[in-house]
């Protein structure tokens, strides 16, 4: 049996990759949840033991870290320099600096993507994005984008890299087979912060002069819409369900909450000095946001939009990135000869049901397992020569990421499923 990664995600995205805040959640192995915040005047890094919202550590991490990104299985923390050239990779495991990589010139926002291979970073003063070959950490291609690049978003299946240029107020969109640039949007003003929804349809974009989010649809690589937000809007992530979307404005420190149905602001809610960068805990239960000007993170409650603690943190956490890694380990290490190509599963986002569906009757027994993002099993269903097709009832379960398991003799499928209302 062949150990691969069969399951596309991230990061904030969250993922993520993406851009704003050097908050970083990843699971490890237990499902531990560890928070990175990037200090710039303490040039070190502030490690959050979710569960307890408590910093359980500060490690000495190069000279003024701003962004993160997490590898998709939590084993590696990378951590650009801003204005240096530098990218310093942390192992998770000993919350230590296992390597430096030199490349660019003055980094804003990095992601990772998904199968954790490629790395990519922005260069604001270059107008370029990086790629880094995680395996080695050589750069294997440099990118020409628009002018002074920030915020930085992977697509969930990996084939398109999203750029916010802030000098010409556009986004440009990476082909990431070829490295080469297959569009530039124009958005609104001065943009940083940039998500992708997890079905990959849309993505959003903080415009910090503008006081706005550019909503993107991904497959006309257009602006459909434009949502007043607060001012200077910096970060920006969203729910793991896709359902709401979260904008740090740095200048009168709240954090607008986007209904992502009707493009329109739901609530706002008062947060620290200087809100700089969010992040969405993989359940999608609590929301992080970096306060670079009160050296704070304040934690929401995404049911309640308040503010349930604060946790203090180094100096300036003046933070890019929005990575997060919403599946556990267990999930991505899956044991399979190889995929099986005929089955279609549908719809996704679902609602109620998940049907799968078979060319005709299959003579093998057939087994279905869904996982949440922790890696728990929460539903089962065994086959024997079924018929095409099976419907798998979701109605009662939570919205948020799940993984289906569809299993035959010798192959297996898993497919990332969004259950959203």
């Amino acid at each position: 049996m062949k150990i691969i990664y069969q399951i596309k995600t991230t990061e904030n995205g969250i993922l993520s990759v993406l851009f704003t805040l050097s908050l970083m959640l990843y699971c490890m192995p237990g499902f531990t949840q560890t928070a990175y915040i990037t200090n710039y005047y303490d040039n070190t890094v502030s490690v959050i033991d979710v569960a307890s919202n408590m910093v359980s550590s500060t490690l000495s991490v190069g000279s003024g870290p701003t962004a993160v990104a997490v590898s998709p299985d939590g084993s590696k923390v990378y951590v650009s320099d801003w204005p240096g050239d530098d990218v310093n990779v942390i192992n998770t495991s000993t919350n230590t600096v296992s390597a430096t990589i030199t490349e660019g010139s003055s980094h804003r926002g990095i992601a990772v993507s998904p199968d954790g291979l490629s790395l990519y970073v922005t260069n604001r003063y270059d107008y370029t994005v990086s790629v880094i070959n995680t395996t080695n950490n050589i750069v294997t291609d440099t990118i020409t984008v628009g002018k002074q690049p920030e915020g930085i978003a992977v697509s969930f299946d990996g084939s398109k890299v999203y750029v916010a240029n802030q000098g010409s107020n556009t986004v440009s969109v990476i082909n990431t087979t070829t490295n080469t640039v297959l569009a530039t949007i124009s958005v609104g003003s001065y943009p940083e912060g940039i998500c992708i929804s997890p079905d990959g349809l849309w993505v959003y974009v903080a415009n910090y002069a503008g006081k706005s989010v550019s909503v993107i649809n991904a497959n006309t690589n257009k602006v459909s819409a434009t949502i007043s937000v607060g001012k200077y809007s910096r970060g920006i992530a969203i729910s793991p369900d896709g359902l709401k979307v979260y904008v740090a404005n740095y200048g009168d420190n709240t954090v607008s909450v986007i209904n992502t149905s009707s493009n329109t602001v739901s609530a706002t809610v008062t947060v620290g000095a200087g809100p700089h960068g969010v992040c969405v805990s993989p359940d999608g239960s609590m929301l992080y946001v970096v306060n670079s000007n009160d050296n704070t993170i304040s934690v929401i409650n995404t049911a309640t939009n308040t503010v349930s603690t604060s946790v203090t943190v180094g100096s300036t956490p003046s933070l890019f990135g929005n990575f997060i890694s919403t599946y556990s380990k267990t999930i991505t290490e899956i044991a399979s000869n190889n995929i099986k190509p005929d089955i279609s599963i549908y719809p996704n986002p679902a609602t109620t049901s998940l049907t799968i569906s078979f060319p005709a009757t299959n003579p093998e027994t057939i087994s279905l397992e869904l996982y949440n993002w922790l890696g728990q099993s929460v539903k089962q269903l065994s086959m024997a020569h079924c018929q095409s097709p099976i419907v798998l009832d979701i109605a009662e379960l939570p919205n948020g990421i799940y993984f289906l398991s569809v299993k035959g003799k010798d192959k297996m499928r898993i497919e990332k499923i969004i259950k959203r209302e």
